[in-house]
């Protein structure tokens, strides 16, 4: 395919100029249209030339960027019925350690299958798991080195990418705040997960999303976290061990034999499920996240109430913990397990 950036200038601004012109110089051969951010008035003359294209034609235009470019409020239109739509997050520890686990597909599995002991992870070596995050470039870094590609992506997004997409909604705090969030969820730096609410319908517009980082590198980098031992001590090393299990699961969805929508859970009584995975059939997994090496009752407290508030559609319930045994733990009929976090270096 011909690759096109329009991170140039020339190709920018011919784009920009006479988007329509651009696109039909182009539609006779495959393209690869990169950093598409940047130039949203071509979607119309994108789906225009698409429509002429006979049916063994299509999929000429291959439109890559590093911000989502079709939640965007600049673009009035995302080719509906022309597009299939691919996330691509930093990688997951599969793809990192060269194995073939997939999470999604061990959790659809109608029984959970696992050795009864698995490898311990110890806090330090998760710590530096969470200090190198994901992006593909830093895997071989060092310390010094990474610091320095943080600072730059950074300043490269914010100033080019934030700026590029961000439409200020109003003077109001609140709708400054939700501007933000947005903007940086379309540059894949923040993932949203909706609450789970019983009625579908009111999920994402009904109490309040948790926000977690796409990349636990860059939270580090963010938070001044540079060495293992300083994350491990750190009380922050609960929360960036759940953005990492969340982000995780949406890695997985990316190639797993069904798709499954995710969630997370609080009442008022401030019971918590960190992770509410749906399954297409509606059933129901609820997942929590310890930072611990040991597991007790009290720790499923979370789970069991979001059991009884979904009845026949739950089932089953996990912690995900840093120790090595692999647990069963039953309440009534209700299945709950503590999986060792290990399993995702299966």
């Amino acid at each position: 395919m011909r690759y096109i950036s329009l991170d140039e200038i020339g190709a920018l601004e011919a784009a920009q100029n006479d988007p329509e012109g651009f696109i039909q110089n182009l539609s006779s051969q495959p393209v690869v249209l990169d950093e598409f951010q940047y130039a949203p008035e071509l979607v119309r003359s994108i789906k225009l030339a698409s429509d002429l294209l006979p049916p063994d034609q299509r999929g000429r235009f291959f439109l890559t960027g590093s911000t989502d470019i079709f939640k965007s409020a600049q673009t009035e239109e995302a080719l509906p019925g022309h597009m299939a739509r691919v996330e691509l997050y930093p990688l997951s520890v599969t793809e990192k350690e060269g194995g073939n686990f997939n999470l999604i597909d061990f959790l659809l599995a109608e029984k959970l299958s696992l050795p009864d002991e698995l490898p311990l992870i110890e806090r330090d070596r998760l710590a530096q798991v969470l200090i190198d995050g994901g992006y593909p470039e830093l895997q071989d870094k060092g310390s010094r080195a990474r610091q320095m590609w943080f600072q730059s992506y950074l300043q490269g997004r914010i100033f080019k990418d934030f700026e590029s997409i961000y439409s200020p909604k109003g003077d109001y705090h609140t709708k400054v705040v939700k501007s933000y969030i947005e903007a940086l969820e379309w540059m894949f730096i923040i993932k949203r997960i909706h609450p789970y609410i019983k009625k579908r319908a009111k999920r994402q517009t009904i109490g309040m999303a948790k926000l977690h980082m796409v990349d636990t590198g860059l939270a580090c980098y963010l938070l001044g976290l540079k060495k293992k031992q300083q994350l491990s001590r750190s009380a922050l090393f609960g929360g960036l061990l759940e953005s990492f299990v969340v982000m995780e699961c949406c890695k997985h969805m990316a190639w797993s034999s069904e798709t499954m929508n995710i969630y997370h859970f609080r009442d008022k009584r401030k019971n918590v499920v960190d992770i509410v995975l749906e399954q297409d059939d509606n059933r129901l997994i609820g997942i929590e996240v310890k930072a611990s090496a040991t597991i007790r009752q009290r720790d499923f407290k979370g789970l069991k109430t979001f059991a009884d508030l979904t009845g026949d559609q739950f089932k089953f319930g996990l912690v995900l913990y840093t120790g090595s045994r692999f647990l069963p733990f039953y309440d009534g009929s209700k299945p709950f397990f503590a999986v060792p976090l290990s399993v995702l270096w299966l």
